[in-house]
């Protein structure tokens, strides 16, 4: 019997592949958030096992404290500084540090350091995550805020997510 972190071989890509630079998989150019998402490795790839997404940040701060039901999330910094707040810790990622939360553990990271920074975020499994980004950035569409704000109250549940507190303060 496979588990949830299993699945059969058989299903899977027969071939690697490469992503450029300022591309995305299946998915680029997704603006949310403060950030543009570009797709790496698609749950596509990996029969959901998978998800792993380059942000890049011009702005300080960050999404609001959150838990994933059933996604660990890991964050690899790549520029700039950042906060990523796992729990009741909060660590400081400069250039090449990472953290880990594991899911159902509220996290959130904001950019702290002045200009471009970029992070890339790990979500395994894969779950809902490239379909919240893509639906997060059609609600920058809305221009009615109390239709925005309704439906950014059910995204995050509809994706496997709750919210449970505000950004990290900078």
């Amino acid at each position: 019997m496979l588990t949830e972190a299993q699945t059969s071989t058989n299903d899977r890509p027969k071939k690697g592949f490469k992503v450029d630079k300022g591309k995305g998989r299946n998915i680029e150019g997704l603006k949310a958030l403060g950030s543009t998402f570009d797709c790496k490795v698609s749950a596509k790839d990996t029969n959901g096992q998978l998800c792993i997404f380059d942000t890049v940040r011009a702005g300080q701060g960050g999404p609001p404290l959150h838990l994933h039901h059933k996604q660990d999330e890991w964050f690899y910094a790549i520029k700039g500084e950042f906060k990523v707040q796992v729990g009741d810790e909060i660590f400081t990622l400069k250039e090449g540090d990472s953290a880990f939360a594991p899911r159902k553990v509220p996290h959130s990271f904001a950019k702290t350091s002045e200009g471009v920074g970029q992070l890339m975020n790990l979500f395994q499994p894969a779950g809902k995550m490239e379909e919240f980004f893509i639906e997060r950035v059609n609600l920058e569409k809305e221009t009615d805020p109390k239709k925005k704000e309704a439906a950014l109250k059910t995204l995050w549940d509809r994706h496997g997510m709750k919210l449970v507190g505000p950004p990290i303060k900078i």
